[in-house]
């Protein structure tokens, strides 16, 4: 595990020192005030798996993670978010074009980050529905940092992202189909490593992570006992590509994700050991 050195991050931001840090911040919030977190933390703390010191790297990594999720989330004006510098800020899942603050600001956290498939296709949610179709699914779901492999300023690590499907899951298909699946009232449970290239302040400027998300569907419905109905109406058009799904570029930095894959889980890397970033020296 990496081992963490006042030089490599000078003072420590309240974003890295306290998971609900921007909670209390003065900022655009997307509901008129600040979320609660509440429940999120009690389960977390029910449920974790890690008990990091507090201090130590993996911690201020994980409320650095927690806070940026909250930002991201809930708070509607970049010139709010404290943990990201905006002006150069990319985010880009399994080694595909990075995506702009601004597109992940627009459609949201889930939209940015899913891949179109038989369950789900975030063209065909906003942001709001699509928060409203996760969490409504699943209450809490918990996150934390499992290992650090590497400090500032280039920062990897692998983590766990939690909770339980409480209630039923509705949503909509890369076929325009509604999908319904059943409550379960079991775990989800997945995992994946993202690397963090932070500045002098300690904000991200870059984040590239590699996850399967079809693993949270393949949880959700191990039967595959999900409705599915047809929902497109007549004359309604989606505009969807199967190779490359609604990506528009510009200037280099993608405005939406195309369909993606996990690495690790489609062969082309191994094991996280094999991923080039993971392993620079």
């Amino acid at each position: 595990m990496a081992s963490l050195s006042t030089e490599q991050l000078g003072d420590i931001p309240d974003y890295m020192a306290d998971p609900d840090a921007v909670l209390h911040d003065e900022a655009e919030w997307r509901y008129g005030r600040p979320p609660d977190y509440t429940r999120t933390r009690k389960y977390f703390a029910e449920t974790r798996r890690s008990n990091h010191a507090e201090g130590s790297l993996p911690a201020l990594v994980e409320n650095l993670v927690k806070n940026w999720e909250i930002e991201a989330s809930f708070k509607t004006k970049l010139a709010d978010w404290r943990t990201v510098d905006c002006s150069q800020y990319t985010f880009a899942i399994n080694g595909l074009d990075p995506c702009s603050a601004e597109y992940m600001l627009r459609v949201g956290t889930y939209n940015a980050i899913i891949t179109p498939c038989e369950y789900y296709d975030p063209t065909h949610s906003d942001f709001a529905s699509s928060h409203k179709t996760f969490k409504r699914m699943m209450p809490t779901f918990a996150w934390e940092v499992v290992e650090v492999y590497s400090g500032p300023p280039v920062v990897s690590f692998k983590w766990r992202h939690w909770g339980q499907m409480k209630n039923d899951y509705v949503g909509w298909n890369v076929a325009g189909e509604k999908v319904t699946i059943k409550a379960t009232d079991k775990p989800i449970d997945i995992e994946g490593v993202t690397v963090a290239h932070l500045n002098d302040k300690s904000q991200i400027v870059k984040l590239k992570t590699w996850f399967d998300s079809n693993e949270i569907f393949k949880q959700m419905d191990p039967d595959r006992k999900a409705v599915r109905e047809p929902a497109v109406q007549e004359g309604q058009v989606y505009n969807y590509s199967a190779e490359s799904g609604p990506a528009a570029v510009n200037g280099g930095i993608i405005d939406a994700n195309p369909m993606q894959s996990c690495p690790i889980m489609s062969g082309q890397f191994g094991s996280m050991d094999d991923i080039p970033e993971l392993n620079a020296e």
